[in-house]
């Protein structure tokens, strides 16, 4: 029997060339980009699935999911050079 799904915060970042860069904070391993949103998500969705099964073969931890987590934005001035 499979475990209830878990869903996980995913960060785009854009890129100077075009697209966007993945980053899933819960899963530091996890690597991906995509052109458009879409094809994010979708290479996300991929990803995620193809570390926890990894993790779970490994017998290693699977990351409870992180909706619910607050996610604020930090702004610093950067000291002058």
């Amino acid at each position: 029997m499979a475990d209830a799904p878990r869903s996980y915060a995913v960060i785009l970042e854009p890129e100077a060339e075009g697209g966007f860069s993945v980053i899933i904070p819960a899963l530091p391993e996890a690597h991906t980009q995509g052109e458009t949103i879409e094809e994010c998500l979708a290479n996300a969705r991929e990803v995620i699935a193809l570390v926890l099964e990894v993790r779970a073969m490994r017998g290693e931890e699977i990351p409870p999911s992180d909706v619910g987590a607050r996610f604020e934005r930090v702004e610093v001035s950067t000291p002058a050079a």
